[in-house]
C-alpha cells in the first residue's frame, strides 16, 4: 500500500498536527515534553523552518510552520519527530514507539485562517481542562516564554506588524507534570 503524499508548496505556511503513538499521553511527562520542545526550537534556530505558533498537548503536537527554502514540510516534521524520538529513547532507556506515522497538514490560506488555527491551539489546553487560561500552559507558544517567528508577510494586511508574537526566550523551563 502506498503512502499518501502531502501536497506542499515552497513559502506556504501550514497548520500541522502529529499524534503520539496510539494517542498515548507520552508528553504528560515533563521531561519528554521538554525534549520535544528543544528539538522543535533547535531546528527552527538552524533555519529549517519558521515556527509561528505551537501547542504541545499530552498526546499530540500542533504547529503553525513555514518550511525553509531548503526544507520540505515532510523533512521538517521528520527532523522534529525523529530527533525527539531518538533523544527520548536515549534519555529514558527504552525503544517504545513515540509517534504515529505521518501527520496531518492544512495549508493556511489567509489571515483569518491563521488566526483561527492560532486560537484553536491556544485554547486546546483550556478545552482539555489542563489549565484555566491559555498563557498558563507552558508547553505552548501562548505562555509567552518562547521566541517565535513573525506571521508570514503574505498573510498580514499590508503594512501591518505581526500580532501576538512572543519574543522572550526561556527554553527548557522546568514545570510540574500537568
Amino acid at each position: 500500500m502506498s503512502r499518501l503524499r502531502h501536497r506542499t508548496s515552497t513559502g506556504c505556511t501550514y497548520f500541522v498536527t502529529a499524534n503520539s503513538w496510539e494517542k498515548r499521553e507520552l508528553f504528560r511527562v515533563s521531561e519528554n515534553a521538554e525534549i520535544l520542545l528543544d528539538y522543535l526550537l533547535t531546528y527552527r534556530d538552524r533555519g529549517e523552518y519558521l515556527l509561528h505558533e505551537f501547542a504541545l498537548m499530552p498526546n499530540h503536537l500542533h504547529v503553525l510552520i513555514t518550511p525553509g527554502n531548503e526544507c520540505t514540510l515532510e523533512r521538517a516534521m521528520q527532523l522534529v519527530k525523529g530527533g525527539s524520538s531518538h533523544a527520548i529513547h536515549m534519555k529514558r532507556g527504552h525503544k517504545m514507539q513515540i509517534w504515529q506515522p505521518g501527520f496531518h497538514e492544512w495549508t493556511v490560506r489567509d489571515l483569518e485562517d491563521y488566526e483561527r488555527r492560532r486560537k484553536y491551539m491556544w485554547q486546546n489546553p483550556v478545552i482539555r481542562k489542563l489549565v484555566a487560561r491559555p498563557e498558563d500552559w507552558i508547553f505552548s507558544s501562548a505562555c509567552g516564554k518562547y521566541r517565535l517567528d513573525e506571521m508570514p508577510a503574505r498573510l498580514r494586511p499590508s503594512g501591518a506588524k505581526a500580532p501576538f508574537q512572543s519574543q522572550s526566550v526561556n527554553v527548557g523551563a522546568k514545570a510540574p507534570t500537568p
